[in-house]
């Protein structure tokens, strides 16, 4: 039977220590950062989604081991995995994964193990029953919690449906952190790609009071002229 410790020799055969300084500096591991401590191989991306491929299969006991990994490439590994068994599983299957998910937040712990997985598990798992656990994860003390539930709604989004997303960008709206102010905005942003109506009917409401860094992520795709107005308004 495959072994977390066979996905992990791939990953250290593929491993560049240069890689891994570039992204303890890029996903912020100093002291007081938001990823501090977090440890790095340097492994690409791609490299990772071609290893959670072949190792597609791997039991789900084995891929609870990567994802309480100290590596950050091994986590991204597991939730490659997880998303692709998600996928392919049954209601049993898909109920085991978003359990692990949701009882694992504290090792899914910076934007890009989010931005990669919340929206192909969370998102969909919730789609036709409550969605209570996005409002309460809103409102958690773990930035990375907060983070994940805006980013699930980004799987109703591409379905044309902006209501969670909307609640929950209100919600967050005086959120302190920067991760957040970002992940509302992209969102927003990605509403008006669908329909730019109910992105500026939000914006109108709320523009004064949004954090500056979410307000020019949710404009990134406005006029000159659009842009100047809301800034200043």
């Amino acid at each position: 039977m495959v072994k977390s410790r066979d996905v992990k020799r791939v990953l250290r055969q593929v491993a560049s220590p240069a890689k891994a300084e570039v992204s303890r500096r890029f996903f912020k591991t100093g002291p007081g950062e938001y990823g501090e401590g977090d440890r790095f191989l340097g492994v690409i991306v791609p490299q990772i989604r071609k290893l959670a491929r072949d190792f597609e299969d791997l039991p789900l006991g084995e891929v609870k081991l990567l994802l309480k990994s100290p590596w950050h490439e091994e986590r991204l590994a597991a939730l490659f995995i997880l998303i692709l068994q998600y996928r392919k599983g049954d209601e049993r299957i898909k109920g085991s994964i978003f359990r692990l998910y949701c009882q694992s937040t504290r090792y899914i712990n910076n934007w890009d193990l989010i931005d990669s997985s919340a929206e192909h598990i969370i998102g969909p798992h919730l789609q036709e029953g409550s969605r209570a656990l996005l409002h309460r994860w809103s409102k958690s003390k773990s930035l990375w919690e907060r983070r994940i539930s805006i980013l699930s709604t980004f799987h109703y989004i591409k379905q044309w449906e902006f209501k969670e997303t909307l609640k929950l960008a209100k919600t967050l709206l005086h959120d302190e952190q920067d991760l957040i102010h970002k992940a509302v905005g992209w969102m927003l942003r990605e509403i008006g790609k669908r329909d730019r109506k109910v992105e500026e009917k939000f914006l109108r409401r709320h523009c004064q009071e949004m954090p500056r860094t979410m307000l020019r992520y949710a404009i990134e795709h406005f006029s000159h002229a659009e842009r100047a107005w809301y800034l200043l308004a």
